[in-house]
């Protein structure tokens, strides 16, 4: 029997054991699947993210509803899951949310596993201890604790309040379960990140907090977009030395028609001074609906100037999901 994830296994160290859990451990790692994804050549995301998408998935409903990350399954045509038994079922994809990073798929054929159920993850601290689980059993999981949880701007517009940072690093973390001491589901991975120490250069996992899925679950599950559209600059930035810095653009975006250019200092918007990545994204978001003009002041080689943007809804550019 083959697995997608085969010779990407957890090191034998750092698996759980079903000694250490008040819950069954293979019941409950059960309801973690492995999800591949195929997204058509001319998608918008396939530059930035692929055309074959690789992560996991959590069973989160008896009706076969998997929650992952929302850029495995955005613009994604096929999408298939495979249990640990070895089983594979087609899936559909029902909706990403750009907010808070979740996807939602649904299951075309009975998965007959036991889902799990989510947690309050506001209850994890620094040193919780944590199963964080790809599909595949146990040798495709971790045991590991909470590092830390903190803010995280992404380079892409993208700002979670709360992000869950997690060790050691799993080796598969895209859309991998956060399972909590009680066997709730506590969060979805979605970045492998590092931290400098002493020791040197550790990686570590980020995951969305499971606490952020509620209130939206109805529109995703129902294919209907789980926010309002956020104005979209299709600007790629980075803080470097207390400055918003464009690091690339987005084919297509705003950003690219208005002609920035990688290396361009964004000092300011609508007249506000920005340092931090947070701070731009938050005033951006707050100045208008998608589709309002952007006033910003960039720094280009020395010179200082004023442009204005037209933003735009990021999601028209997506290809929709079919339904059959």
């Amino acid at each position: 029997m083959t697995f997608p994830f085969d010779g990407y296994e957890v090191e034998a160290a750092h698996r759980p054991s079903a000694r250490g859990y008040t819950f069954d451990l293979d019941q409950t790692l059960s309801a973690v699947v492995a999800l591949e994804a195929r997204v058509p050549d001319d998608a918008f995301t396939a530059g930035s993210v692929g055309t074959q998408r690789l992560g996991n998935g959590a069973v989160i409903s008896p009706n076969g509803l998997v929650l992952t990350i929302g850029y495995l399954v955005t613009e994604a045509v096929e999408i298939a899951l495979t249990l640990n038994d070895g089983r594979r079922v087609a899936g559909h994809a029902l909706g990403a949310d750009p907010v808070t990073g979740f996807g939602l798929v649904q299951a075309l054929e009975p998965l007959d596993v036991p889902p799990l159920p989510l947690g309050d993850s506001r209850m994890l601290t620094a040193d919780s201890p944590v199963v964080i689980a790809g599909g595949g059993g146990r040798a495709h999981a971790a045991a590991g604790h909470v590092l830390t949880r903190m803010p995280f701007a992404g380079y892409w517009e993208y700002l979670l309040e709360d992000a869950i940072l997690t060790e050691p690093a799993h080796p598969h973390w895209s859309g991998a379960a956060l399972i909590g001491a009680g066997g709730e589901l506590m969060g979805v991975g979605s970045l492998s990140l590092q931290r400098q120490s002493r020791a040197g250069v550790t990686p570590l996992n980020m995951f969305v907090p499971a606490q952020l899925l509620p209130p939206i679950l109805d529109d995703l599950a129902q294919g209907r977009p789980a926010h309002p559209p956020r104005p979209w600059l299709g600007v790629l930035a980075q803080e470097m030395d207390d400055r918003v810095v464009v690091v690339g653009l987005s084919p297509r975006g705003p950003a690219a028609r208005a002609e920035l250019r990688a290396g361009d200092i964004i000092l300011a918007i609508d007249g506000a001074v920005v340092t931090e990545l947070a701070d731009f994204y938050t005033r951006l978001w707050a100045h208008g609906p998608a589709g309002c003009v952007i006033p910003l002041r960039l720094q280009r080689e020395g010179d200082a100037f004023d442009v204005e943007i037209r933003s735009a809804d990021r999601t028209k550019l997506l290809k929709k999901p079919r339904y059959n």
